[in-house]
């Protein structure tokens, strides 16, 4: 019978065991076949390749340890002892030879102009926005004094935005207002419009809701007029609302100190003037000791020393009833805070407008 030639050196150690007489050489094929391989490799990939092939769950060796059990006992103790120190010496072997690859790699870009052992640049962290945070400084603030927070829609109902806050379409206080219009109905009796106050939702509120009421209504609000150091056409508000039987202006003034307190600290200085506002009777302002020049007057505050951040008062009777409300059994008072001004004082910001604009030295500040 013709005889078959074949170059050893070009069969693979798996196709070699085949011709093995015995296990214990086929293991020391195995063995010496993988250390010679493991020597002629130069890159990590193929040593990853060597590790499945060599080390694998489907590898020669593995199938070895799991076939033990078929062998008689002295087989099993001969074949089992050399199979797991083949195995501890390929897997030391292996750990050995990675890393003297890994630093045989970082030893050749040693003379690269970047020095790749050095930490890496720090990623950007993301933040909230200053107005953002205001937001929810005031709403955690008012939070502990027991209001919840409500929102309303951005464009919204003349109902809602005046008529139902005791102003009517006659009402001089709509020219102040500078009202962006969106839409009217066929009749012509329900225009809608980008709110003007977030006092639509207080209006929403009393609707909605039954006594006791303890409400705050963050929100952007519009006006259309032209941008300057403290005007811009499109702002932030937060109204709030409190109902209840026995409520005064004492509970007013005592609910804004606290916020004033807080948010801008005990030796800021605060000041109440009586003030005008439709639906609240009587009406006043609170305003704050201007950051920048401590009371002196500066651009910011109109020289006056003073920078008003909100409109309070006690709530309307006709509010009250337009919400389902008895005012004659129940008390209100509410407020509206204008959210831009409030970090301008803290901080000392001049300009409104850097707070929409977007240079990141400026919001990376806070």
């Amino acid at each position: 019978m013709p005889c078959l030639l074949v170059d050893s050196s070009s069969i693979d150690p798996f196709t070699m065991m085949t011709y093995n007489p015995s296990m214990l050489q086929e293991l020391e094929e195995l063995r010496a076949g993988a250390l010679r391989e493991l020597q002629g490799i130069r890159d990590l990939k193929e040593m990853e390749a060597w590790r499945v092939r060599y080390l694998g769950k489907k590898s020669r060796l593995t199938q070895v340890l799991r076939g033990l059990a078929s062998l008689s006992v002295e087989e099993r103790k001969t074949t089992g002892a050399l199979a797991n120190e083949i195995k501890r010496q390929l897997e030391e072997s292996l750990s050995h030879r990675e890393h003297t690859l890994r630093e045989a790699h970082l030893a050749a870009r040693a003379g690269e102009s970047v020095d790749i052992t050095l930490p890496g640049r720090p990623c950007p962290v993301g933040r909230l926005h200053p107005l953002t945070q205001t937001i929810e400084e005031i709403c955690g603030i008012f939070a502990t004094m027991g209001f919840q927070v409500a929102e309303g829609p951005d464009v919204e109902w003349d109902y809602y935005n005046f008529e139902a806050l005791n102003i009517p379409e006659e009402h001089p206080a709509r020219d102040v207002m500078s009202t962006s219009w969106i839409d009217y109905q066929a009749d012509g009796k329900r225009p809608m419009l980008l709110r003007t106050h977030t006092t639509s939702v207080t209006a929403r509120t009393l609707e909605r809701l039954e006594p006791p009421i303890r409400v705050i209504e963050p929100g952007r609000v519009y006006r259309y007029e032209a941008s300057d150091a403290t005007h811009v056409p499109m702002f932030h508000q937060i109204d709030g609302v409190a109902v209840d039987k026995g409520i005064t202006m004492a509970d007013l003034k005592g609910a804004l100190y606290e916020f004033a307190r807080r948010f801008f600290g005990a030796d800021r200085r605060v000041r109440f003037r009586c003030d005008y506002f439709p639906f609240v009777e009587p009406g006043v302002e609170m305003a704050i000791e201007c950051a920048v020049c401590h009371g002196d007057g500066c651009r910011l505050c109109g020289n006056s020393g003073w920078i008003e951040v909100l409109g309070a008062g006690m709530t309307h009777p006709r509010v009250l009833e337009r919400g389902g409300i008895d005012p004659q059994v129940y008390g209100s008072f509410a407020f509206g805070i204008g959210i831009d001004r409030l970090p301008m004082l803290r901080y000392g910001i001049d300009d409104v407008r850097l707070f929409y604009g977007s240079d990141l030295r400026f919001l990376r500040q806070f």
